[in-house]
């Protein structure tokens, strides 16, 4: 018998990725198929309301929710394009437009 209560995400997820296993497999009878798709529905709720909690948590603690790049030092220097390391230059100057 499958257990009703949610644990946490990482046994949600992992009941989710059986049950989506078993009934991919189709050898299941018709209620127990129905019944296994419920249970994922329930499931798949349960792991989009945690992963958003998440994502709000993560973007109060980022202030504002804003990601910054990383610094010039971390991030190294831009690399050059292909046209440019061929030694293609398409307009001769570095105006985009």
């Amino acid at each position: 018998m499958m257990e009703t209560k949610i644990k946490d995400f990482e046994s949600a997820l992992a009941e989710l990725e059986s049950i989506v296993k078993n009934l991919e497999d189709g050898n299941l009878a018709l209620e127990k198929s129905l019944a296994l798709f419920e249970r994922g529905v329930t499931l798949s709720r349960y792991c989009h309301t945690q992963l958003e909690a998440a994502e709000r948590r993560i973007e109060v603690l980022t202030e504002r929710g804003e990601v910054e790049p990383a610094p010039a030092a971390v991030a190294g220097p831009p690399e050059p394009s292909a046209a440019h390391e061929a030694g293609e230059d398409p307009g001769g100057d570095d105006v985009p437009f």
